[in-house]
């Protein structure tokens, strides 16, 4: 019952923090909540398949990004503008930047394995509802940077709405912490 009460408070923590950037549209909200089941299965399917494969977290990385490495070059080739980027940077004035990005893309590379990883990980050892509410508590500490490096206005909806999404963390952290007690040893 704590669990779900966890959640009802990062709903109301989301809908508190949105309050005044809500506004109704119907293909939003069906792209979002079409992500929203997407997400649920893929993360649902991938928990299964770890168990049952018994992969490690880096086989789960390594066939992840193998499996949407052809969409991605699929995409890539109708979309990205491969002959101005190749012309623009064959230029030998654009070397300095050319090297910026290189060094760019390697660290992001980098970033994404470090993130994937840690995703496969926390799949495979903690449950799907641990892994959902991680996924949302993170969130947190991005909003309240905001509220101090950008033009985000700090508001009494904005502050409410982080106190409310760490609340729903410290009721969901003492749910599992009783539900770990009460199991037999």
């Amino acid at each position: 019952m704590l669990t779900l009460a966890s959640f009802g408070l990062m709903v109301m923590s989301s809908l508190v923090g949105a309050w005044n950037d809500i506004t109704f549209d119907v293909a939003g909200y069906f792209w979002m909540g079409l992500n929203c089941i997407a997400s649920a299965v893929f993360v649902i399917h991938m928990r299964q398949t770890i168990k049952r494969v018994n992969f490690s977290d880096i086989e789960t990385v390594y066939f992840n990004n193998l499996l949407t490495l052809p969409m991605f070059a699929v995409t890539s080739l109708f979309i990205d503008e491969w002959g101005s980027f190749m012309e623009y940077y064959a230029n030998p004035e654009n070397k300095t930047e050319l090297n910026s990005f290189v060094r760019s893309n390697i660290f992001s590379g980098f970033s994404a394995f470090a993130i994937a990883y840690s995703s496969a990980w926390c799949i495979r050892t903690t449950s799907s509802t641990t892994y959902s509410m991680i996924g949302a508590l993170n969130k947190l500490p991005i909003a309240i940077f905001a509220m101090f490096w950008f033009d985000d206005p700090i508001t009494f909806g904005g502050i409410l709405a982080v106190l409310l999404g760490f609340a729903a963390g410290l009721v969901y952290t003492h749910a599992k912490n009783l539900q770990k007690k009460e199991q037999p040893k």
